[in-house]
């Protein structure tokens, strides 16, 4: 399988592909690789001046034409509606549910600064987005029997993620929320993928130079996008796979150490986030 065109996309990419949170990291690589690949996109974000200069850059880059949509996805029902009404008579072959928001930085529960506005917005960005996206694009999928849907979750869902805990709640939730659609649906040629990438350089991450477990935004789409029609349910990167595998191999021989070597370097990132906060 070539990695750059996947033939799972091959053959669904002569129609539009919608990227949510699509400007910066992941998202933004998700758009760039999948317009190399020959889709036109629907780039749905939040930022319009980020979005106009994502549309310039990928149709100069790539010559595929492009769509912005700018919403809110923490705001309220009416974005849904504004979404509608800009792909209606579109052939939308391919949707990456990428948009999502985390803790600014590691905390315990009951300690979470402004909590319920954390709940609300983790909701609605996490969960409903997927959600809603999902069951606007899909009956068209079904009824052409041909399609992608890509959803972005998170390391944090399959290992122990103390002071993650309500978002890594929500990743969990997109993990089965595919699954249980991929089920549903895999007669009809619909191809669904959970991707759940541990770090990777990106704003939300706040990470700013590559490692081996800490890919580029741009190797580790490559990455997960060769493996669409392999893996249903994965990392989306090897070596995130790997690191999965050994913290759950730990936990399963003795909970208690797994779980205290996540709880430290959950505490030392709060620590390290507390202090470049103060000097800010």
């Amino acid at each position: 399988m070539d990695i750059r065109k996947p033939e799972a996309l091959q053959v669904r990419c002569r129609s539009f592909g919608v990227v949510t949170g699509c400007t910066d990291g992941i998202g933004k690589e998700y758009a760039r690789q999948l317009a190399a690949a020959g889709c036109d996109i629907v780039l749905v974000s939040r930022s319009m001046e980020k979005l106009q200069a994502t549309a310039q850059e990928i149709e100069k880059e790539f010559n595929v034409s492009t769509k912005i949509i700018q919403v809110d996805f923490t705001a309220g029902e009416e974005i849904y509606e504004t979404i509608a009404k800009e792909i209606v008579g579109l052939e939308i072959g391919t949707l990456v549910n990428n948009v999502g928001i985390s803790y600014s930085y590691p905390e315990f529960f009951l300690d979470l600064v402004e909590m319920n506005k954390l709940f609300e917005k983790l909701l609605k960005a996490n969960i409903v987005s997927v959600t809603r996206m999902t069951h606007m694009v899909l009956p068209a999928m079904v009824a052409r029997e041909r399609g992608v849907v890509i959803n972005i979750g998170s390391a944090s869902s399959m290992i122990p993620s103390p002071m993650l805990t309500v978002y890594a709640a929500t990743k969990a939730y997109v993990d089965k929320f595919t699954e249980g659609l991929d089920m549903e649906y895999y007669k009809k040629n619909i191809l669904f993928q959970c991707v759940m990438p541990g770090f990777v350089c990106s704003n939300m991450s706040g990470i700013r130079r590559s490692s081996l477990f800490a890919p580029s935004a741009k190797d580790f789409v490559r990455s997960a996008l060769s493996l669409v029609a392999v893996e249903k349910r994965t990392p989306g990167y090897y070596p995130h796979e790997f690191f999965v595998d050994c913290l759950n191999f730990i936990s399963s021989a003795s909970y208690h150490f797994g779980v205290w070597i996540v709880t430290r370097s959950m505490q030392n990132s709060r620590l390290k986030c507390l202090k470049k906060m103060k000097r800010q």
